[in-house]
């Protein structure tokens, strides 16, 4: 399972916390709210309320928001109650509630928001979808024993109402994002099933004949060999010549199998970006097929593609990348494909030595392409730039009816 990604999921929302910032990440979205409590406190505060009022309120504050952050906490991070203990809890939250508001004051109508929040996070929307109407209605009710803030009402009433339904907007996402995170993962496990499938057919398609042909011949000049051993020996021969072919052929499937494709890098480039929390502007070039790139010359690619946005992750600083895939002529009438990676980081070391050991390495892979790197600071003066450069091939001649005209097919 891949990483949160914590850069567009500031709230781990729909993620189970697994280290001890992303617990208290949970908990401070808990927490924060509690700033609406600043009415119930203030009246318990100011000691204007009767010791039995007094004790109430502070007995039952402290109880309510003890039970709601409980609730919501477990819920948040993935460890939910028991159904049956979850509307229990839920209950026992609507009723402080309702007791508190009806018994000490008006400023204690708030209570009613979180129990709100509480039943739009944990119930179904089969459920939420009238208790929160219904919690809002109560609010409305309690509040009209208090003349001096029924012009106020729509001030407690209207906070309630939103988050609770805000909050049944936020469980929906959640299930999307949790539904969406799943389907990835599976995608990611059929695809690995397809490529062991295909490596599979490809071996079998390699070895298959040329095993069963060995096998043939090892048998054949078995029995040629008391008799005819010239005979025994050329079928010798025979399986040797077989046996190197075949051990090309494989040597060429694997050398395939490990060359890096453009496209499975830029994959992997958007996701350690997006884990880095810098924002990644890609040309759609990139994910499009170029005639005449050979696969030398995607692999030095895929290679400088790897390589440059590890070093824009790692060392860069950056808060954007941009990359880039052009097609550009070169003073020597060759036609280059140019892949772009600007970051808007801190740039080049002074003295121009940046250079490492994997940009050095990557000269020597480009050059192995009759590509090359160019390296060094951004246009737009902050950032550090890389170029990496492969040759294409010839394009296709068309005609003046615009048909394009292969350059192997000869003229009349």
């Amino acid at each position: 399972m891949t990483e949160p990604e914590t850069g567009t999921n500031p709230a781990m929302f729909g993620v189970a916390p697994r280290t001890r910032k992303q617990m208290l990440t949970k908990c401070i979205w808990i927490v924060i709210w509690f700033l609406y409590l600043t009415g119930p406190i203030g009246d318990l505060a100011e000691g204007g309320l009767s010791p039995a009022d007094e004790a109430l309120g502070w007995a039952g504050l402290l109880t309510f928001i003890g039970v709601y952050f409980a609730l919501l906490f477990r819920h948040m991070t993935h460890r939910p109650l028991p159904d049956g203990l979850v509307r229990a809890a839920v209950l026992f939250i609507v009723a402080l509630a309702v007791l508190l508001s009806w018994e000490i004051g008006p400023n204690w109508l708030v209570l009613f928001t979180f129990a709100c929040v509480s039943v739009g996070v944990t119930q179904p929307f089969r459920v939420s979808r009238w208790a929160i109407p219904a919690l809002t209605g109560t609010l409305v009710l309690i509040g009209l024993r208090y003349p001096h803030v029924q012009v106020y009402l729509f001030a407690y009433a209207l906070p309630c109402l939103l988050s609770g339904f805000a909050m049944v907007g936020v469980q929906h996402m959640v299930r999307t994002m949790q539904e969406l995170r799943a389907a990835r993962q599976e995608v990611a496990r059929l695809a690995a099933n397809e490529e062991r499938l295909r490596l599979a057919r490809d071996l079998h398609d390699l070895l298959g004949h040329s095993l069963s042909l060995i096998t043939l011949k090892s048998e054949l000049a078995g029995r040629m060999l008391p008799g005819t051993p010239d005979a025994a020996a050329q079928q010798v021969a025979d399986i040797e010549r077989v046996s190197r072919q075949a051990l090309v052929d494989v040597r060429e499937a694997v050398t395939g199998y490990r060359r890096p494709r453009l496209a499975v890098e830029l994959a992997g480039a958007r996701a350690a970006l997006r884990t880095a929390a810098i924002t990644a502007d890609i040309d759609p070039a990139l994910e499009q097929e170029h005639r005449g790139l050979s696969a030398d010359g995607e692999g030095a690619l895929a290679w400088a593609l790897r390589e440059a946005v590890t070093n824009v992750v790692r060392h860069s600083g950056a808060d954007r990348c941009e990359l880039l895939l052009t097609e550009e002529w070169e003073a020597d009438e060759r036609r280059y494909l140019r892949l772009s990676v600007v970051d808007d980081g801190t740039g080049p070391p002074r003295g121009g030595g940046h250079d490492g050991n994997g940009l050095s390495g990557l000269r020597e892979r480009l050059a192995l392409a009759d590509g090359r790197l160019e390296t060094g600071a951004a246009r737009s003066g902050r950032g550090f730039a890389l170029h990496a450069y492969v040759p294409l091939g010839a394009p296709p001649l068309t005609d003046t009816a615009g048909h394009v005209t292969d350059h192997s097919a000869s003229g009349t």
